[in-house]
Protein backbone atom coordinates (compact mmCIF):
# COMPACT_ATOMS: atom_id res chain seq x y z
CA UNK A 1 0.00 0.00 0.00
CA UNK A 2 1.70 3.36 -1.02
CA UNK A 3 1.00 6.28 0.68
CA UNK A 4 -0.15 8.74 -1.73
CA UNK A 5 -0.03 9.15 -5.64
CA UNK A 6 0.46 12.11 -7.54
CA UNK A 7 -1.05 11.19 -10.54
CA UNK A 8 -1.08 12.34 -14.25
CA UNK A 9 0.96 15.28 -13.78
CA UNK A 10 3.83 16.51 -16.66
CA UNK A 11 6.96 14.89 -14.83
CA UNK A 12 10.40 16.53 -15.28
CA UNK A 13 12.95 14.19 -12.80
CA UNK A 14 15.50 16.93 -12.64
CA UNK A 15 18.17 14.80 -14.86
CA UNK A 16 16.77 15.14 -18.42
CA UNK A 17 15.35 18.06 -20.06
CA UNK A 18 12.29 16.14 -21.42
CA UNK A 19 9.44 15.32 -19.17
CA UNK A 20 6.44 12.53 -19.71
CA UNK A 21 2.89 12.01 -18.44
CA UNK A 22 2.80 9.79 -15.17
CA UNK A 23 2.53 8.81 -11.77
CA UNK A 24 4.39 8.84 -8.54
CA UNK A 25 3.94 6.73 -6.01
CA UNK A 26 5.26 7.74 -2.34
CA UNK A 27 5.83 5.47 0.76
CA UNK A 28 7.45 5.99 3.93
CA UNK A 29 9.62 9.00 3.15
CA UNK A 30 10.49 7.54 -0.83
CA UNK A 31 9.29 7.33 -4.11
CA UNK A 32 8.36 4.27 -4.45
CA UNK A 33 7.69 4.56 -8.19
CA UNK A 34 7.16 6.52 -11.40
CA UNK A 35 5.13 4.85 -14.18
CA UNK A 36 3.06 5.99 -17.27
CA UNK A 37 -0.36 6.65 -16.46
CA UNK A 38 -2.65 3.22 -15.35
CA UNK A 39 0.25 1.60 -14.24
CA UNK A 40 -0.19 1.83 -11.05
CA UNK A 41 -3.48 0.99 -9.74
CA UNK A 42 -4.66 3.74 -7.81
CA UNK A 43 -6.30 2.09 -5.43
CA UNK A 44 -3.08 0.61 -3.87
CA UNK A 45 -2.56 4.16 -2.04
CA UNK A 46 -3.81 5.28 1.22
CA UNK A 47 -4.67 9.03 -1.06
CA UNK A 48 -4.74 10.15 -4.55
CA UNK A 49 -4.32 14.05 -5.85
CA UNK A 50 -4.63 14.29 -9.41
CA UNK A 51 -2.45 17.04 -10.55
CA UNK A 52 -3.18 16.98 -14.43
CA UNK A 53 -2.20 19.77 -16.04
CA UNK A 54 0.41 20.86 -13.68
CA UNK A 55 4.38 19.74 -13.46
CA UNK A 56 5.96 17.61 -11.50
CA UNK A 57 9.98 17.98 -10.47
CA UNK A 58 11.99 17.51 -7.36
CA UNK A 59 12.01 19.99 -4.94
CA UNK A 60 14.32 22.86 -5.27
CA UNK A 61 17.86 22.49 -3.62
CA UNK A 62 18.87 26.24 -2.76
CA UNK A 63 22.71 25.52 -2.31
CA UNK A 64 24.00 29.02 -1.37
CA UNK A 65 21.70 30.78 1.87
CA UNK A 66 22.22 32.43 4.82
CA UNK A 67 19.23 31.28 6.71
CA UNK A 68 22.17 29.68 9.99
CA UNK A 69 20.25 31.58 12.53
CA UNK A 70 16.59 32.44 10.96
CA UNK A 71 15.84 28.66 10.80
CA UNK A 72 16.69 28.52 14.48
CA UNK A 73 14.33 31.47 15.15
CA UNK A 74 11.51 30.35 13.03
CA UNK A 75 12.35 26.78 11.67
CA UNK A 76 9.45 27.21 9.14
CA UNK A 77 11.65 29.04 6.14
CA UNK A 78 7.75 30.09 4.77
CA UNK A 79 9.42 32.33 2.49
CA UNK A 80 10.80 28.77 0.82
CA UNK A 81 8.67 26.42 1.19
CA UNK A 82 6.17 28.78 -0.95
CA UNK A 83 8.17 28.58 -3.89
CA UNK A 84 9.13 24.97 -4.22
CA UNK A 85 12.41 25.02 -2.00
CA UNK A 86 12.90 21.68 0.46
CA UNK A 87 16.64 22.14 0.45
CA UNK A 88 18.69 24.57 1.60
CA UNK A 89 22.57 24.66 2.14
CA UNK A 90 23.39 27.32 4.83
CA UNK A 91 27.36 28.92 6.10
CA UNK A 92 28.12 30.29 2.69
CA UNK A 93 30.57 33.58 2.22
CA UNK A 94 32.70 32.40 5.22
CA UNK A 95 29.90 33.27 7.60
CA UNK A 96 28.11 30.44 9.99
CA UNK A 97 26.78 29.79 13.35
CA UNK A 98 29.52 27.45 14.61
CA UNK A 99 32.35 27.14 16.02
CA UNK A 100 31.82 29.61 18.86
CA UNK A 101 34.48 29.90 21.69
CA UNK A 102 31.72 31.45 24.24
CA UNK A 103 27.81 31.54 24.19
CA UNK A 104 28.19 35.45 23.43
CA UNK A 105 29.84 35.34 20.33
CA UNK A 106 27.12 33.90 19.09
CA UNK A 107 25.23 37.11 18.14
CA UNK A 108 28.93 38.06 16.34
CA UNK A 109 28.87 35.47 13.56
CA UNK A 110 25.09 34.62 13.03
CA UNK A 111 23.69 36.64 10.27
CA UNK A 112 19.49 38.09 11.08
CA UNK A 113 20.23 37.49 14.43
CA UNK A 114 17.21 38.92 16.66
CA UNK A 115 16.90 38.53 20.21
CA UNK A 116 13.49 37.13 20.59
CA UNK A 117 14.46 33.73 19.45
CA UNK A 118 14.50 32.01 22.39
CA UNK A 119 16.90 28.69 21.66
CA UNK A 120 19.23 26.56 23.10
CA UNK A 121 22.83 27.92 22.74
CA UNK A 122 26.05 26.07 21.44
CA UNK A 123 30.21 26.46 20.96
CA UNK A 124 30.83 23.42 18.05
CA UNK A 125 29.82 22.80 14.54
CA UNK A 126 27.73 19.45 15.80
CA UNK A 127 26.43 20.96 18.58
CA UNK A 128 24.97 23.68 16.52
CA UNK A 129 23.41 20.99 13.91
CA UNK A 130 22.27 19.34 17.46
CA UNK A 131 20.23 22.30 18.00
CA UNK A 132 19.02 22.91 14.46
CA UNK A 133 18.09 18.79 14.65
CA UNK A 134 15.39 19.33 17.96
CA UNK A 135 13.81 22.25 15.64
CA UNK A 136 10.96 21.61 13.41
CA UNK A 137 11.95 22.41 10.24
CA UNK A 138 10.50 23.18 6.83
CA UNK A 139 13.27 22.17 4.40
CA UNK A 140 16.26 19.71 4.88
CA UNK A 141 19.68 21.73 5.99
CA UNK A 142 22.81 21.14 4.88
CA UNK A 143 25.92 23.35 6.79
CA UNK A 144 29.14 24.57 5.56
CA UNK A 145 31.51 26.19 8.16
CA UNK A 146 33.01 29.70 7.28
CA UNK A 147 36.20 30.93 7.09
CA UNK A 148 34.93 33.93 8.97
CA UNK A 149 33.95 32.65 12.41
CA UNK A 150 36.61 29.64 11.68
CA UNK A 151 38.99 33.03 11.92
CA UNK A 152 37.34 34.64 14.99
CA UNK A 153 36.99 31.80 16.78
CA UNK A 154 41.04 31.50 16.77
CA UNK A 155 42.02 34.81 16.48
CA UNK A 156 38.59 37.21 17.66
CA UNK A 157 38.59 40.39 15.86
CA UNK A 158 42.14 40.82 15.44
CA UNK A 159 43.07 43.04 12.80
CA UNK A 160 45.45 40.32 10.66
CA UNK A 161 45.07 37.07 9.09
CA UNK A 162 46.90 34.64 11.11
CA UNK A 163 50.80 32.97 11.96
CA UNK A 164 51.31 30.12 10.14
CA UNK A 165 50.76 28.00 13.71
CA UNK A 166 47.42 30.03 13.95
CA UNK A 167 46.39 28.97 10.75
CA UNK A 168 47.34 25.11 11.51
CA UNK A 169 44.98 25.49 14.12
CA UNK A 170 42.25 27.00 12.20
CA UNK A 171 42.84 24.18 9.45
CA UNK A 172 42.60 21.48 12.43
CA UNK A 173 39.24 23.14 13.32
CA UNK A 174 37.66 23.11 10.08
CA UNK A 175 38.57 19.16 10.14
CA UNK A 176 36.79 18.78 13.55
CA UNK A 177 33.88 20.30 11.91
CA UNK A 178 34.01 18.11 9.14
CA UNK A 179 34.05 15.04 11.74
CA UNK A 180 31.35 16.79 12.81
CA UNK A 181 28.77 17.21 10.26
CA UNK A 182 29.96 20.22 8.09
CA UNK A 183 28.88 19.25 4.35
CA UNK A 184 32.18 22.56 3.16
CA UNK A 185 34.08 25.31 4.07
CA UNK A 186 32.92 28.57 2.59
CA UNK A 187 34.57 32.41 2.54
CA UNK A 188 33.81 35.78 2.16
CA UNK A 189 36.97 37.31 1.12
CA UNK A 190 34.80 40.71 0.62
CA UNK A 191 33.73 40.58 4.28
CA UNK A 192 35.71 40.98 7.53
CA UNK A 193 37.26 38.76 8.61
CA UNK A 194 38.09 37.22 5.00
CA UNK A 195 39.01 40.06 3.56
CA UNK A 196 42.55 39.83 5.43
CA UNK A 197 42.85 36.11 4.33
CA UNK A 198 45.27 35.75 1.14
CA UNK A 199 45.66 32.22 -0.40
CA UNK A 200 48.54 31.06 1.71
CA UNK A 201 45.97 31.51 4.68
CA UNK A 202 43.27 29.68 3.26
CA UNK A 203 44.46 26.67 1.08
CA UNK A 204 44.92 24.68 4.13
CA UNK A 205 41.60 24.91 5.55
CA UNK A 206 40.69 24.23 1.62
CA UNK A 207 43.41 21.27 2.08
CA UNK A 208 41.07 19.67 5.08
CA UNK A 209 37.44 20.23 2.14
CA UNK A 210 39.99 18.18 -0.06
CA UNK A 211 40.73 15.39 2.35
CA UNK A 212 36.57 14.93 2.77
CA UNK A 213 35.89 15.29 -0.50
CA UNK A 214 33.82 18.32 -0.15
CA UNK A 215 33.35 21.67 -1.96
CA UNK A 216 35.53 25.00 -1.30
CA UNK A 217 32.80 27.27 -1.87
CA UNK A 218 33.99 30.97 -2.05
CA UNK A 219 32.39 34.96 -2.28
CA UNK A 220 35.30 36.34 -4.44
CA UNK A 221 37.26 39.28 -3.10
CA UNK A 222 35.90 41.47 -6.17
CA UNK A 223 34.07 41.56 -8.96
CA UNK A 224 34.28 44.85 -10.15
CA UNK A 225 37.30 46.66 -11.47
CA UNK A 226 39.92 44.10 -11.00
CA UNK A 227 37.03 41.12 -11.42
CA UNK A 228 40.37 38.92 -13.13
CA UNK A 229 42.30 39.03 -10.25
CA UNK A 230 39.41 37.77 -7.94
CA UNK A 231 38.22 34.99 -9.72
CA UNK A 232 42.12 33.92 -10.30
CA UNK A 233 42.73 33.83 -6.72
CA UNK A 234 39.74 31.74 -5.99
CA UNK A 235 40.91 29.19 -8.95
CA UNK A 236 45.07 29.64 -7.53
CA UNK A 237 43.87 28.52 -4.32
CA UNK A 238 41.36 25.20 -5.49
CA UNK A 239 44.52 24.26 -7.63
CA UNK A 240 46.88 24.47 -4.82
CA UNK A 241 44.63 22.57 -2.44
CA UNK A 242 43.22 20.03 -4.82
CA UNK A 243 39.56 21.40 -3.18
CA UNK A 244 36.38 20.96 -5.47
CA UNK A 245 35.72 24.62 -6.18
CA UNK A 246 32.54 26.24 -6.13
CA UNK A 247 32.77 30.23 -6.38
CA UNK A 248 29.12 31.82 -5.73
CA UNK A 249 26.80 34.07 -7.35
CA UNK A 250 29.80 34.64 -10.06
CA UNK A 251 27.96 37.86 -11.96
CA UNK A 252 30.58 40.47 -11.82
CA UNK A 253 29.13 43.27 -10.08
CA UNK A 254 28.80 47.05 -11.55
CA UNK A 255 32.18 48.69 -12.77
CA UNK A 256 33.64 45.56 -14.27
CA UNK A 257 34.08 46.05 -17.89
CA UNK A 258 31.84 44.50 -20.47
CA UNK A 259 33.95 41.59 -20.93
CA UNK A 260 34.37 39.97 -17.87
CA UNK A 261 31.94 37.76 -17.91
CA UNK A 262 32.95 36.16 -21.10
CA UNK A 263 36.83 36.22 -19.69
CA UNK A 264 35.63 34.76 -16.02
CA UNK A 265 34.02 31.49 -18.00
CA UNK A 266 37.16 31.88 -20.45
CA UNK A 267 39.44 31.09 -17.47
CA UNK A 268 37.59 28.67 -15.66
CA UNK A 269 36.93 26.73 -18.57
CA UNK A 270 41.40 27.05 -19.37
CA UNK A 271 42.09 25.97 -15.41
CA UNK A 272 39.32 22.89 -15.76
CA UNK A 273 41.41 21.71 -18.65
CA UNK A 274 44.31 21.33 -16.06
CA UNK A 275 42.12 18.77 -13.54
CA UNK A 276 41.01 21.71 -11.56
CA UNK A 277 37.37 20.92 -10.16
CA UNK A 278 35.24 24.07 -10.63
CA UNK A 279 31.84 25.14 -10.83
CA UNK A 280 29.71 27.66 -9.90
CA UNK A 281 26.29 29.70 -9.15
CA UNK A 282 24.41 32.61 -10.10
CA UNK A 283 21.58 35.14 -8.18
CA UNK A 284 18.56 35.09 -10.72
CA UNK A 285 18.00 38.77 -10.20
CA UNK A 286 19.91 42.10 -11.09
CA UNK A 287 19.98 43.38 -7.88
CA UNK A 288 22.77 42.80 -5.68
CA UNK A 289 22.26 42.77 -1.73
CA UNK A 290 24.79 42.41 1.23
CA UNK A 291 25.67 43.42 4.53
CA UNK A 292 25.22 47.12 4.91
CA UNK A 293 28.44 47.40 7.19
CA UNK A 294 30.48 45.57 4.69
CA UNK A 295 30.41 49.51 2.84
CA UNK A 296 33.08 49.91 6.04
CA UNK A 297 37.02 49.78 4.76
CA UNK A 298 38.76 46.77 6.76
CA UNK A 299 40.17 48.60 9.98
CA UNK A 300 36.76 49.91 10.28
CA UNK A 301 34.78 46.51 10.77
CA UNK A 302 37.94 45.11 13.07
CA UNK A 303 37.16 44.01 16.81
CA UNK A 304 33.33 43.43 17.75
CA UNK A 305 30.72 45.31 17.21
CA UNK A 306 31.03 48.29 20.05
CA UNK A 307 34.30 48.74 18.58
CA UNK A 308 32.48 49.60 15.36
CA UNK A 309 29.73 51.68 16.87
CA UNK A 310 32.45 53.75 18.15
CA UNK A 311 33.99 54.98 15.09
CA UNK A 312 31.18 55.60 13.47
CA UNK A 313 30.35 58.45 16.20
CA UNK A 314 33.83 59.47 15.61
CA UNK A 315 33.20 62.93 12.66
CA UNK A 316 37.06 62.54 11.82
CA UNK A 317 36.70 58.58 11.15
CA UNK A 318 33.65 58.80 9.38
CA UNK A 319 35.45 61.02 6.68
CA UNK A 320 37.65 58.60 6.63
CA UNK A 321 35.81 55.89 5.65
CA UNK A 322 34.03 58.18 3.44
CA UNK A 323 37.28 58.40 1.22
CA UNK A 324 37.73 54.93 1.27
CA UNK A 325 39.18 54.37 -2.42
CA UNK A 326 37.74 50.83 -3.01
CA UNK A 327 34.18 50.29 -1.33
CA UNK A 328 32.94 46.72 -1.63
CA UNK A 329 30.10 48.48 -3.71
CA UNK A 330 31.92 50.97 -6.60
CA UNK A 331 28.43 52.27 -7.03
CA UNK A 332 28.71 54.18 -3.81
CA UNK A 333 31.75 55.52 -5.07
CA UNK A 334 30.31 57.30 -8.10
CA UNK A 335 26.96 58.07 -5.59
CA UNK A 336 24.58 56.89 -7.80
CA UNK A 337 22.21 56.15 -4.36
CA UNK A 338 18.64 55.71 -6.85
CA UNK A 339 20.01 52.76 -7.32
CA UNK A 340 20.46 51.64 -4.02
CA UNK A 341 17.66 50.46 -1.44
CA UNK A 342 17.64 49.93 2.28
CA UNK A 343 16.44 46.34 2.43
CA UNK A 344 16.57 45.20 6.47
CA UNK A 345 16.95 47.04 9.57
CA UNK A 346 15.84 46.69 13.24
CA UNK A 347 15.48 50.30 14.32
CA UNK A 348 14.65 52.00 11.18
CA UNK A 349 11.62 49.64 9.33
CA UNK A 350 9.71 52.55 8.35
CA UNK A 351 12.26 53.21 5.36
CA UNK A 352 13.26 49.62 4.24
CA UNK A 353 12.33 49.76 0.41
CA UNK A 354 13.33 53.24 0.21
CA UNK A 355 16.09 54.43 -1.89
CA UNK A 356 19.41 56.15 -0.09
CA UNK A 357 18.96 59.29 -2.43
CA UNK A 358 15.04 59.63 -1.31
CA UNK A 359 16.11 58.80 2.74
CA UNK A 360 19.39 61.51 2.19
CA UNK A 361 16.53 64.29 1.23
CA UNK A 362 13.97 63.17 4.08
CA UNK A 363 17.16 63.03 6.57
CA UNK A 364 18.24 66.65 4.90
CA UNK A 365 22.09 65.14 4.75
CA UNK A 366 23.98 63.61 2.15
CA UNK A 367 23.25 59.72 1.16
CA UNK A 368 26.61 58.58 2.44
CA UNK A 369 26.46 60.31 6.01
CA UNK A 370 22.81 58.19 6.22
CA UNK A 371 24.33 55.06 5.74
CA UNK A 372 26.27 55.62 8.38
CA UNK A 373 23.78 57.81 10.76
CA UNK A 374 21.65 53.74 9.89
CA UNK A 375 24.35 51.97 10.73
CA UNK A 376 24.99 53.76 14.05
CA UNK A 377 21.47 53.64 14.75
CA UNK A 378 21.16 50.07 14.47
CA UNK A 379 23.24 49.21 17.27
CA UNK A 380 23.61 45.91 18.54
CA UNK A 381 22.00 45.43 15.29
CA UNK A 382 24.60 46.63 12.82
CA UNK A 383 25.39 43.47 11.36
CA UNK A 384 21.52 42.69 10.14
CA UNK A 385 21.12 45.34 8.70
CA UNK A 386 21.06 45.36 4.74
CA UNK A 387 20.92 47.11 1.55
CA UNK A 388 20.50 46.17 -2.12
CA UNK A 389 21.79 47.68 -5.28
CA UNK A 390 20.78 47.32 -8.95
CA UNK A 391 24.83 46.39 -9.77
CA UNK A 392 24.29 43.67 -12.01
CA UNK A 393 23.38 43.01 -15.72
CA UNK A 394 20.75 40.49 -16.95
CA UNK A 395 22.69 39.84 -19.74
CA UNK A 396 25.63 38.52 -17.26
CA UNK A 397 23.11 36.35 -15.79
CA UNK A 398 21.18 35.02 -19.20
CA UNK A 399 25.17 33.94 -20.34
CA UNK A 400 26.21 32.20 -17.12
CA UNK A 401 22.79 30.52 -17.00
CA UNK A 402 23.81 28.87 -20.47
CA UNK A 403 26.54 26.92 -18.93
CA UNK A 404 25.87 23.26 -18.08
CA UNK A 405 27.63 23.43 -14.65
CA UNK A 406 25.63 26.91 -13.38
CA UNK A 407 23.27 26.38 -10.82
CA UNK A 408 20.70 28.64 -9.77
CA UNK A 409 20.63 30.32 -6.12
CA UNK A 410 18.65 32.40 -3.81
CA UNK A 411 21.72 33.98 -1.58
CA UNK A 412 19.05 34.83 0.81
CA UNK A 413 16.98 33.74 4.16
CA UNK A 414 14.41 31.51 5.14
CA UNK A 415 12.20 33.93 6.58
CA UNK A 416 8.23 34.11 7.00
CA UNK A 417 5.88 37.30 7.15
CA UNK A 418 4.12 36.76 10.21
CA UNK A 419 5.76 35.55 13.67
CA UNK A 420 9.47 36.38 15.03
CA UNK A 421 10.75 36.95 11.44
CA UNK A 422 7.72 39.07 9.91
CA UNK A 423 10.16 42.09 9.97
CA UNK A 424 13.16 39.99 8.09
CA UNK A 425 14.16 40.76 4.75
CA UNK A 426 16.93 38.99 3.29
CA UNK A 427 16.96 40.23 -0.35
CA UNK A 428 14.23 41.94 -3.10
CA UNK A 429 13.66 38.27 -4.02
CA UNK A 430 14.06 36.06 -0.59
CA UNK A 431 9.90 35.62 -1.39
CA UNK A 432 10.22 34.81 -4.85
CA UNK A 433 14.01 33.81 -6.51
CA UNK A 434 12.87 30.49 -7.52
CA UNK A 435 9.74 31.44 -8.48
CA UNK A 436 10.85 34.53 -10.61
CA UNK A 437 13.39 32.52 -12.38
CA UNK A 438 10.91 29.95 -13.94
CA UNK A 439 8.65 33.06 -14.58
CA UNK A 440 11.26 35.59 -15.94
CA UNK A 441 14.55 33.46 -17.39
CA UNK A 442 12.13 30.77 -18.76
CA UNK A 443 8.54 31.25 -19.28
CA UNK A 444 8.88 35.32 -20.40
CA UNK A 445 12.51 35.73 -22.07
CA UNK A 446 13.18 31.80 -23.54
CA UNK A 447 16.78 32.18 -22.22
CA UNK A 448 16.51 28.48 -21.04
CA UNK A 449 13.93 25.49 -21.66
CA UNK A 450 12.04 24.34 -18.51
CA UNK A 451 13.65 21.17 -18.50
CA UNK A 452 16.98 23.13 -18.28
CA UNK A 453 16.23 25.46 -16.11
CA UNK A 454 14.71 22.59 -13.23
CA UNK A 455 17.86 21.22 -13.38
CA UNK A 456 19.96 24.24 -12.48
CA UNK A 457 17.77 23.95 -8.97
CA UNK A 458 17.66 20.34 -8.72
CA UNK A 459 20.16 17.80 -9.77
CA UNK A 460 23.12 20.04 -10.57
CA UNK A 461 23.70 21.31 -6.70
CA UNK A 462 22.33 18.11 -5.48
CA UNK A 463 25.30 16.36 -7.30
CA UNK A 464 27.43 19.07 -6.57
CA UNK A 465 27.29 19.34 -3.31
CA UNK A 466 27.27 15.21 -2.81
CA UNK A 467 23.60 15.19 -1.31
CA UNK A 468 22.49 11.51 -1.44
CA UNK A 469 19.12 10.24 -3.02
CA UNK A 470 17.89 13.92 -3.32
CA UNK A 471 17.82 15.88 -6.43
CA UNK A 472 15.97 13.93 -8.48
CA UNK A 473 12.98 12.04 -9.28
CA UNK A 474 14.15 8.17 -8.69
CA UNK A 475 12.75 5.29 -7.45
CA UNK A 476 14.16 4.90 -3.44
CA UNK A 477 15.45 8.98 -3.49
CA UNK A 478 13.28 10.76 -0.83
CA UNK A 479 10.10 12.45 -1.83
CA UNK A 480 11.24 15.86 -1.80
CA UNK A 481 8.64 16.97 -5.06
CA UNK A 482 7.37 20.21 -6.14
CA UNK A 483 4.23 20.38 -8.15
CA UNK A 484 3.29 23.66 -9.69
CA UNK A 485 1.69 25.75 -12.96
CA UNK A 486 4.25 26.66 -15.16
CA UNK A 487 1.89 28.86 -16.73
CA UNK A 488 1.29 30.61 -13.49
CA UNK A 489 4.14 30.43 -11.37
CA UNK A 490 5.63 33.64 -10.66
CA UNK A 491 7.13 36.15 -8.07
CA UNK A 492 4.92 38.41 -6.54
CA UNK A 493 7.54 40.09 -4.32
CA UNK A 494 8.48 44.31 -5.10
CA UNK A 495 11.09 46.58 -3.53
CA UNK A 496 8.16 48.25 -1.67
CA UNK A 497 6.90 45.30 -1.14
CA UNK A 498 9.09 42.31 -0.40
CA UNK A 499 7.27 39.93 1.67
CA UNK A 500 4.83 38.53 -0.75
CA UNK A 501 4.70 34.79 -1.24
CA UNK A 502 5.28 33.32 -4.65
CA UNK A 503 1.91 32.25 -6.66
CA UNK A 504 1.90 28.82 -9.17
CA UNK A 505 3.11 26.15 -6.47
CA UNK A 506 0.51 23.75 -5.95
CA UNK A 507 1.80 21.30 -3.54
CA UNK A 508 5.46 20.66 -1.63
CA UNK A 509 6.44 17.63 -0.33
CA UNK A 510 9.69 17.27 2.41
CA UNK A 511 10.59 13.62 2.68
CA UNK A 512 7.32 12.81 1.67
CA UNK A 513 5.02 14.73 3.83
CA UNK A 514 2.78 17.81 2.61
CA UNK A 515 3.47 20.34 3.43
CA UNK A 516 1.86 22.43 0.88
CA UNK A 517 -1.68 21.67 -0.61
CA UNK A 518 -3.70 22.98 -3.50
CA UNK A 519 -1.71 26.00 -3.15
CA UNK A 520 -1.78 26.38 1.10
CA UNK A 521 0.72 25.94 3.20
CA UNK A 522 0.09 22.85 5.75
CA UNK A 523 1.53 22.55 9.67
CA UNK A 524 3.77 19.87 8.49
CA UNK A 525 7.35 20.72 8.83
CA UNK A 526 9.57 17.72 8.16
CA UNK A 527 12.79 18.76 6.97
CA UNK A 528 16.26 16.86 8.25
CA UNK A 529 19.04 18.18 8.96
CA UNK A 530 21.65 16.31 6.72
CA UNK A 531 25.23 14.98 7.50
CA UNK A 532 26.02 12.43 5.21
CA UNK A 533 27.40 13.52 2.00
CA UNK A 534 29.05 11.40 -1.01
CA UNK A 535 32.34 12.16 -1.54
Amino acid sequence: MFDLILKGGEIFDGVATTSFVGDVAIKDGKIAAIAAPGELALTSAAEVIDVSGLTVAPGFVDMHTHSDFTLIADGRAESQVHQGVTTEVIGQCGISCAPVVSHDAIRMVAPWHTDDAKHANWHGFGEYLDVLDDIDLGVNVMAFVGHGTIHRAILGGDLRAGEPEEVDDMARLVDRCMDEGAGGFSSGLEYFPGSLAAPEHLVPMCEVAAKWGRLYATHVRNRDTQYDLGFAEAIATARQSGAKLQISHIQPKYGAPSHAMEHTLEMIDLARRYDCDIAFDVIPHDWNHTLMAAILPKWAQAGGVEDVLKRLANPEMREKIKANPQPMWLIVKVEKWSDIVLLNATHNKDIVGMDFAEIGRMRNCHPYDAVLDILLEEGDHLMACMWSSKSFQDSDVDLCMQQPECAVISDTVAIANEGILKDHIGSLSGYGWAARFLQYYVRDRNVLSLGEALRKITSIPAARLGIKQRGSLKAGYYADICVFDKASIASNATARHPRRYASGVAHVLVNGRLSMRDGERTPVNAGQVLREFAG
